[in-house]
């Protein structure tokens, strides 16, 4: 059995944390839009990004996508 990123679920974390889009890009040091890509599954996140927004909203990188499990050959 393996897992497979899903849906990103940024926008909930987001809002867990009483925090905007915008907020969190001037935090990061980056546009709104590319946040906004991330929150719409446009774009994953690398680990580096990941990482740090998790830092941010004070929660797990695991905590920031949907975890599907998978059989072995997907």
């Amino acid at each position: 059995m393996a897992l497979k990123v899903g849906r990103c679920l940024l926008q909930n974390r987001l809002k867990d944390a009483h925090m905007t889009q915008q907020e969190l890009a001037n935090r990061m040091g980056i546009t709104v839009q590319q946040i906004n890509k991330y929150v719409r599954n446009r774009q994953k996140m690398s680990i580096e990004v990941a990482g740090n927004i998790a830092f941010i909203l004070k929660c797990h990188v695991e905590d920031l996508y949907e975890w599907i499990e998978v059989g072995n050959n997907e």
